[in-house]
């Protein structure tokens, strides 16, 4: 079963240097039934003016992922990280016992679109980390490419919890398609463009929620840029 989300139902903070679209209940935006989706917490859809960005802050037990669309981010934490993060990077920074971090637009120039996303992790109170690992176009042309998985396979990043993530570059006839096991859920981001899914058009900032669906079949893409992530089938109790 598909259930679609479109992106004009999302929340939307809008704070003059940042543009957020919410697919799920995060700060002031509340939704009882946009929660989460098994263990994925947040899909935030950022865009950050010129020279702004979030000051440092605190986390801890959480996975927090950041893909760049457009632009450039600057990364600072506590754990010594500096780095900037372009398109097709990926950053993965577990916060375990605690860690404080800064997102900033690099550029003083142009502004900077990039999804943030949480999940939770299977461990409290681990050690902090951070991972970052660049996928190239050609990889995920016209394919799925995992970017994030528990055992860092194909050279992935590796995230605390049973769940896989992958990114896709779709146009014109391109096609790909993904079988979830059989005790799966899956969720599928489109981060722009638009694309088919098992045959529903899907636009950019749409999400679909999969639930005992295990083929899934995505093509006629157009500029399409797509995450999909594999799942445990299981229901979070909301954002905190």
């Amino acid at each position: 079963m598909l259930t679609v989300r479109n992106a004009q139902d999302r929340g939307l903070a809008f704070h003059g240097w940042l543009k957020s679209f919410h697919t799920f209940s995060f700060g002031h935006y509340r939704n009882p039934d946009e929660q989460g989706f098994s263990d994925l917490l947040v899909i935030n859809d950022d865009r950050v003016i010129a020279g702004k960005g979030f000051g440092e802050h605190p986390h801890r037990d959480m996975e927090i992922f950041s893909y760049v669309l457009e632009g450039a981010l600057e990364h600072k934490d506590t754990l010594g990280t500096g780095s900037v993060i372009r398109p097709g990077d990926v950053q993965l920074m577990s916060a375990g016992h605690g860690v404080a971090h800064s997102e900033f637009n690099h550029s003083q120039a142009q502004p900077v679109h990039f999804l943030q996303i949480w999940i939770v992790p299977n461990v409290q109170g681990a050690t902090p980390r951070y991972q970052q690992q660049h996928f190239s176009a050609e990889e995920k042309r016209g394919k799925l490419r995992l970017i994030i998985s528990p055992d860092g396979a194909e050279g992935s990043l590796q995230v605390r919890q049973n769940a896989r993530v992958y990114a896709g570059l779709f146009d014109g006839a391109e096609r790909a398609s993904l079988n979830l096991p059989q005790d799966r859920h899956g969720y599928v981001h489109v981060a722009r463009g638009s694309i088919e899914l098992n045959g529903q058009v899907l636009n950019e900032g749409d999400g679909v929620r999969v639930r005992q669906e295990q083929l899934l079949q995505l093509g006629n893409g157009q500029d399409a840029e797509v995450l999909v992530f594999d799942l445990r089938p299981h229901e979070l109790p909301g954002m905190p």
